[in-house]
This record gives C-alpha cells, sequence and structure tokens, in this order.
C-alpha cells in the first residue's frame, strides 16, 4: 500500500509545489492554492472507487468481497487495505480503469480545461488522468499484458503491446497540456 500511495501521490505533491510555487510568485490568492490542493488529493484516490464497486456490485458473492464487506459492517479499514493490497491486480474488468473512461475523461477534461476558471475542478481532473497513466506507466514497464489485460477488458479487439507505448505518450502529451493550462489559468 505504501507503494501505491507513493506513486499516486509523488507525482501530484510534486506537481502542487510547482504550481502553487509559480503562482505565489504571481499573486494568485491563496484560496486557488487551497483548491488546487484539495482537488489534486481529492482527485488522486477517486478512481479507487473502482474496487468497492466491484467488491460490493459487481462481484458481491465471492469470498473476497465477502471479507471486504464484514470488515466494512465492523468499521475494520485495516482490513479493507490489507485486502486491497493482496488483491487489487486481480481485478482486471474495472470501470473507471478502462481505456473507454480515459478517453472519456479526456474529453470532458479538455472541455473543462478550455471553459472553465474553476481551479477545484480541473485540478480534480488532472488528478484523476494522471492516476490513471501512472497505472498505466507502472504496468507498461512491469508487465505489458498485464497493462492491456485491464486497460482494454470487455473489449474483443486490444491495441497491441507495441503500439501501447504511444497510446500512452498521447495521454502523457494531453496531460501536460492540460498543467499548462492549469498553471496559466490564475496568472
Amino acid at each position: 500500500m505504501k507503494q501505491e500511495l507513493r506513486n499516486h501521490l509523488l507525482p501530484l505533491l510534486g506537481l502542487f509545489i510547482i504550481i502553487s510555487l509559480f503562482w505565489f510568485f504571481n499573486k494568485v490568492p491563496n484560496i486557488e492554492i487551497i483548491y488546487l490542493f484539495i482537488g489534486l488529493l481529492a482527485g488522486s484516490f477517486f478512481l479507487d472507487i473502482d474496487h468497492f464497486i466491484f467488491w460490493f456490485f459487481l462481484k458481491p458473492n465471492i469470498e473476497e468481497s465477502r471479507l471486504v464487506q464484514s470488515a466494512f459492517e465492523k468499521k475494520d479499514i485495516k482490513s479493507v487495505i490489507s485486502i486491497f493490497e493482496s488483491t487489487h491486480k486481480n481485478h482486471h474488468n474495472l470501470i473507471f480503469h478502462h481505456y473507454f473512461f480515459q478517453v472519456v475523461l479526456i474529453l470532458i477534461s479538455f472541455f473543462i480545461f478550455t471553459s472553465s476558471n474553476n481551479t477545484l475542478i480541473k485540478a480534480f481532473l488532472l488528478a484523476l488522468n494522471i492516476h490513471i497513466l501512472t497505472d498505466e506507466i507502472i504496468d507498461f514497464y512491469n508487465d505489458k499484458k498485464y497493462l492491456q489485460k485491464w486497460l482494454f477488458a470487455r473489449e474483443g479487439k486490444q491495441l497491441s503491446i507495441d503500439s501501447l507505448k504511444y497510446y500512452i505518450l498521447t495521454f502523457v502529451i494531453l496531460i501536460i497540456f492540460f498543467t499548462i493550462l492549469l498553471l496559466k489559468s490564475r496568472t
């Protein structure tokens, strides 16, 4: 779990520091920096709701799900975290961890980043995009087949393993674009 937290929070912490410093020197109101922090923090964990959807709605009758449901009833968060650590790599058919969701998220993000001035929403969307991209990059370097399996679950046709790097690169470029738009939105 510590590695999972590190993987998702470190990039966002770095981004928060860079944007905050830039905004601080450009005399952006402190409330915008607070909105930035809250949006990045909330977005960094939101996609993990997928696992709760898996346990409570998609596969509620499997042993793992029953254990989580029981731990939840007892308010035993440590057990839920422990089960998450040991089983989250077994969840392939998730709603938010899927290419279709990522494409829809990018389209929504493009609309929001180009038409809204709301720092909280922009930071939240940026964190969502970075979360899924971080998962993709880690799995690309560790196990390309596993990445292909969860990213294109429920699909008969999948991108070839050789094409995954271009897929990821496309989203890296889009997220850099969104980051620049967020950075400039308050200057």
